[in-house]
């Protein structure tokens, strides 16, 4: 986001209206060079970046506001799984006309969320698309040298740790989709939960240092439980068994697998829960539970890592293996 001329062309305005008030930053140079900067202050960088598209992360007719926070907070879910403080961000926009409508909640929830998350925005772009609106964020964070937490960590005998609930998201896009989830929850609250969940993610970065002390091997969870568990697992070259009834849900998601409106299989494999998922040793499991309660996150244990090469096996309750038709969302 530059402003290159002494005559503002309509980018430059757009980005002076909108953007250049929220990039109070010293690093962002008020938005008027052509690179931001970032003092690394002895701590290793860790570089995270994810766009959601109109249509495939975001409905045409959701709210700004969460369109924006969504943006960033998809990144910032991926930093606190890496176990990384945040330190700042670069926003792209590709839209389809300069909307003050539009814009204007957009660019406050982005600043309200800067300031929340301590993660200032650095600069960016802007540009004109004749196709659906495309919001890229790359975000910055901080790990002391050397301690950033991969997915090739976990070892056999692991446990297997989730945060929050799972399968909110993906209901909350069938509400808004009128099928057969919307119109079984007479509930207007538990609607207005799970519509929540999947247009405003709630990234856990109050866990960045806990996950980082604590943590063999972690990972956000935004194509599904199930399919990044099984890459975390890959990553880790050894596998794992899950308990299903050890999954967090929430009262409405357990209420309508109980009802047979969806099943168990719908909810670890759809995406957007943003909630982390790691391995942390047996005897390193209380201290990050205790550690994460007191941070205000709700924490479960649902299953144990493996040696071995099979994807994870997932059990009912009566322990027979459930067979899974797809683990997580795919873009291809």
């Amino acid at each position: 986001m530059v402003d290159r001329q002494s005559n503002q062309s309509g980018e430059d305005s757009l980005i002076a209206r909108y953007f250049r008030p929220i990039a109070t930053d010293p690093g962002a140079f008020n938005l008027d060079d052509d690179a931001a900067a970032l003092k690394p202050d002895g701590d290793d960088i860790v570089v995270t970046t994810d766009a959601i598209v109109e249509g495939v992360h975001f409905l045409a007719d959701d709210p700004p506001d969460t369109v924006a926070r969504k943006a960033l907070r998809v990144n910032l879910s991926d930093l606190a799984a890496k176990g990384a403080v945040p330190a700042g961000f670069v926003l792209t926009l590709a839209l389809r006309s300069a909307d003050d409508g539009w814009l204007t909640p957009f660019a406050t929830a982005v600043g309200e969320d800067a300031r929340h998350y301590g993660c200032p925005l650095l600069g960016g772009d802007t540009v004109s698309t004749p196709g659906p609106l495309m919001i890229s964020v790359t975000a910055f964070g901080r790990v002391p040298p050397g301690k950033m937490v991969h997915r090739s960590g976990a070892k056999p005998g692991d446990r297997v740790l989730v945060t929050g609930t799972i399968g909110d998201a993906a209901l909350g896009l069938a509400v808004l989709g009128g099928g057969k989830v919307h119109a079984a929850l007479s509930n207007g609250s538990a609607r207005d939960l799970l519509i929540g969940r999947y247009r405003v993610p709630q990234p856990r970065v109050a866990l960045a240092a806990i996950v980082r002390a604590h943590a063999s091997a972690a990972m956000d969870v935004s194509d599904g439980l199930a399919g990044d568990l099984t890459k975390l697992c890959g990553a880790s070259g050894v596998s794992a068994v899950i308990d299903l009834e050890k999954v967090p849900l929430s009262d409405a998601a357990r209420d309508l697998v109980s009802r047979g409106i969806v099943g168990i299989e719908t909810l670890i494999a759809g995406g957007d829960d943003y909630e982390i998922l790691c391995t942390v040793a047996e005897d390193r499991v209380d201290a990050f539970v205790q550690a994460a309660q007191r941070a205000g996150v709700a924490t479960s244990s649902i299953g144990t890592i493996f040696a071995g090469s099979a994807a994870p096996k997932f059990l009912n309750e009566q322990g027979g293996e459930i067979v899974l038709k797809r683990r997580s969302y795919s873009h291809f």
